[in-house]
């Protein structure tokens, strides 16, 4: 697919980009008025076909989710020829909870999301996954069952915008990220902008909007989980550790060098 023209969005994004974060002590009221504000200016710089939420089936991007639902009603904007305006791409590795996967099916079928889902390239060109050895190096694996298949589908779905649910609190690598954030092309991905509406949410502000707004969410954050990734390199997390401690420490350390290559 050729590339988009993004050249609106550049001006779209310069008045948000240049407002001051939010402290993690700031109301939920004005955080939430603040990802408002984010995502109608999406609305102003792209169509909605050209935007996608990087849906996990956790729950920062299912709030995420949810705000890009509520904008599109907002705009009048649900529904577009008869196919959802709401849609998600989801990386599947082959190595996710089953019990992720399994939520997110039922929540985008819920909500009428038009559902991506980007997978390896298993096979004789692609990724053996029988025989790769997952978690061994994690940028290499990183790189070939996450970021790879999210440029795939990024090209593939003609996307422009993609909305995380990263925030600026859940890892020191994310503290200085901006709202909008331009992602030149490289050879395995297409340009295009991330976007990141929630920056300033904390994790009590999450679970805090997922109760009062009643919305649904994997089960496994029953059990202990705080963060969900891939099953090699997830585990409960206690209550008195660090939102992301249950995530593999060395695929954390290398966060930033892994949003270089592509990721959130």
């Amino acid at each position: 697919m050729p590339s988009a023209d993004l050249s609106p969005a550049p001006h779209s994004f310069a008045a948000v980009n240049t407002l001051p974060p939010l402290p993690a002590a700031a109301p939920l009221t004005d955080k939430l008025a603040r990802s408002r504000e984010v995502l109608d200016t999406v609305l102003k710089a792209f169509a909605p076909e050209r935007v996608a939420v990087a849906y996990t089936g956790g729950k920062d991007s299912g709030v995420a989710l949810f705000l890009w639902k509520e904008a599109l009603a907002r705009a009048g904007l649900a529904s577009l020829q008869a196919r959802s305006a709401l849609k998600a791409i989801s990386i599947d590795t082959g190595v996710k909870f089953p019990q992720v996967m399994a939520f997110r099916d039922r929540l985008c079928a819920d909500w009428n999301v038009a559902l991506t889902i980007a997978r390896p390239q298993f096979g004789l060109s692609g990724v053996d996954l029988a025989a790769y050895p997952v978690a061994v190096d994690k940028i290499s694996c990183c790189r070939d069952l996450k970021i790879l298949p999210l440029c795939a589908a990024l090209r593939d779905t003609g996307t422009q915008a993609l909305l995380t649910g990263i925030r600026r609190d859940e890892h020191p690598s994310r503290a200085n990220r901006q709202y909008a954030e331009l992602r030149a092309e490289t050879k395995d991905c297409p340009e295009h902008w991330q976007v990141n509406p929630i920056l300033d949410w904390t994790e009590m502000d999450i679970w805090a909007f997922i109760t009062g707004e009643g919305l649904a969410y994997c089960e496994l954050y029953l059990d202990g989980y705080r963060s969900l990734g891939c099953v090699p390199c997830t585990k409960p997390a206690g209550s008195d550790a660090d939102e992301r401690a249950g995530r593999d420490p060395d695929k954390e350390r290398q966060l930033e060098i892994l949003k270089g290559l592509g990721y959130f």
